[in-house]
């Protein structure tokens, strides 16, 4: 299980490398942190299965919606912010699953 979970990360980091044009390089970036430091929480024990389900899957939200608002070539100012407000909600919440202390079993 553990080693599915790596492996899927590391392919969410190679898929946002792919749409590195998708939505503006800083989104790209902060996504890509986001993504190590679930990594790191994996690594180190800090986020339970459960934990590390949601916020993959809210990276997954995310990544969707970077796709979507490309779609038509631009993304707009509105679409930049609400991408940006979901970064900002998943990095809190990254934060606060890893320092919870809850630690994987």
């Amino acid at each position: 299980m553990k080693k599915a979970i790596l492996v899927l990360v590391i392919l969410m980091v190679l898929s946002a490398d792919v749409y590195a044009q998708t939505a503006a390089p800083a989104i790209n970036k902060i996504q890509q942190r986001q993504l190590i430091r679930i990594h790191q929480g994996i690594k180190s024990g800090q986020l339970t299965k459960r934990e590390v389900r949601y916020l993959l899957r809210e990276q997954r939200i995310i990544q969707h919606n970077k796709i979507n608002a490309k779609y038509y070539g631009v993304v707009t100012r509105d679409e930049r912010k609400r991408i940006l407000r979901e970064q900002m909600i998943a990095s809190r919440d990254i934060n606060r699953f890893k320092h919870n202390g809850r630690n994987r079993v």
